[in-house]
């Protein structure tokens, strides 16, 4: 019985590390109050218009350099963690500045 209470509790702990660890990282998947998405896992990124590429990586920040043939192509990106939930993100430096929020993974 101690056996089973100690695995169960193992389990816990690492469940809520692991939780406590993407909340204070950018890597994720982000959808913004349209209908875009983008994902980051490292330094790799899968931008709204579906490139998978590499950027500069930080824990709380995240830039690229858009490939050429996306709305914002050749301009840098850049992105900032604000909370566990949410991101801003700027294409360019006149561009706006996008809220974007966590989101589930996609479902094909």
């Amino acid at each position: 019985m101690p056996r089973l209470a100690i695995a169960l509790l193992a389990g816990l702990l690492a469940t809520l590390c692991a939780c406590a660890a993407r909340a204070d990282r950018i890597d994720g998947f982000w959808c913004d109050s349209g209908s875009q998405r983008l994902s980051i896992d490292g330094p790799a990124i899968v931008t709204p218009a579906g490139h998978a590429i590499e950027g500069n990586y930080n824990r709380h920040f995240f830039n690229y350099i858009a490939p050429s043939d996306e709305p914002s192509g050749g301009t840098l990106v850049q992105m900032r963690l604000l909370n566990e939930d949410t991101m801003q993100r700027r294409a360019g430096p006149a561009g706006p500045v996008e809220t974007w929020h966590r989101c589930g993974a996609p479902v094909s």
